[in-house]
């Protein structure tokens, strides 16, 4: 597949991905279990409203000199604290896992945020026992900040960590 890695907008095509992602109790574990079918399709028609929005994005991450979807990124305005910060998340499918791809998908994200230098931090919050997302946190440069009870989706309530990341910073 090679090394080539990149982010393309997520498109009318790409709702098999919340299928294999978000619709998969292997790939929720970490969260409370898949979604519906009717909750996969409100989030697909959120994705596709997102193309060229100014408040967040979400990416298929395409691979190889094929460009294979290998996986889903995205970030998304969050309030957080009183503050408005943006939120990171990803998933990877099961295929393409443990090769680094989130890594280096996670770092397109924040080379593309650093840019326009709209909001200063950018916030991933993995579930405390989601030992790969928080070391792609920690690998990346984030600052642990602390464990917090954290809403999703909403009326449910995750023990997750707060990584933070200093867009500004050197």
């Amino acid at each position: 597949m090679g090394n080539e890695l990149d982010l393309r907008a997520w498109a009318e095509d790409d709702y098999w991905l919340l299928q294999r992602t978000v619709g998969d109790p292997a790939m929720t574990k970490f969260l409370v279990g898949p979604e519906s079918d009717e909750k996969m399709r409100s989030r697909h028609e959120k994705y596709l409203a997102m193309n060229g929005s100014e408040s967040g994005q979400m990416f298929v991450i395409v691979a190889g000199k094929d460009q294979t979807p290998v996986g889903t990124h995205g970030f998304w305005e969050k309030d957080w604290q009183n503050e408005i910060v943006w939120e990171i998340g990803w998933f990877v499918l099961p295929e393409f896992q443990r090769r680094g791809i989130a890594t280096q998908a996670t770092k397109l994200i924040i080379d593309r945020l650093k840019v326009p230098d709209k909001h200063r931090f950018l916030h991933a919050y993995p579930a405390r026992e989601n030992v790969p997302s928080n070391a792609i946190c920690h690998k990346l440069g984030f600052s642990l900040r602390g464990e917090v009870d954290f809403e999703y989706p909403k009326g449910h309530w995750l023990r997750c960590n707060d990584w933070q990341l200093d867009l500004r910073a050197g």
